[in-house]
């Protein structure tokens, strides 16, 4: 695990300030990806969802401080557009769908971020970083990009960015 994003502090304590009681909803098809889920964000108010139908009641009728939608299974990219339509930060999170062009349509659709489920065990610290990012009025996606760049030229195409340069400005 990289330095860049350690979940815990010099002291070996978990950071987690900011999350403290934000109320946040988890969707996905996978019942222990939501246990995960809730497990790491112990110190949030959280709702689950495993379907797209109860995902867009919850989205259309409750107030959260972040959602995380997983992309397949749960029509992910149409609850991305509720939630940007109530103005809910989003993070996508995805294992097949780890690819340049779904990065790039999150981003379009107006995603927060991006996150493999196989960084799962780094959500406390991400969304962490995320709302400090959001409350001093940063880019996310540049946080999102550096964060993903090793992962992403590991798996695609040498020269893969050129064709993807929007994910950067």
């Amino acid at each position: 695990m990289s330095s860049w994003f350690n979940p815990y502090n010099t002291a070996g304590q978990r950071r987690i300030g900011v999350l403290k009681g934000k109320t946040i909803l988890a969707v996905d098809d996978e019942p222990d990806v939501l246990e995960t889920i809730v497990e790491l964000l112990d110190m949030c108010r959280m709702e689950t969802a495993g379907n797209f139908d109860k995902a867009q009641q919850l989205l259309r009728n409750r107030r959260y401080d972040m959602v995380i939608l997983d992309i397949m299974g749960v029509k992910g990219f149409d609850l991305l557009d509720t939630a940007v339509e109530k103005d809910y930060p989003c993070v996508m999170l995805t294992a097949p769908a780890l690819s340049p062009d779904y990065l790039l349509k999150a981003m379009q659709r107006g995603a927060t971020s991006y996150l493999p489920k196989e960084d799962l065990a780094n959500l406390d610290s991400l969304l962490k970083e995320l709302f400090e990012i959001l409350a001093n009025g940063d880019s996310p996606w540049r946080h999102t990009m550096k964060r993903l760049e090793p992962l992403l030229d590991e798996r695609f195409f040498s020269g893969w960015r050129d064709n993807y340069r929007v994910l950067w400005s």
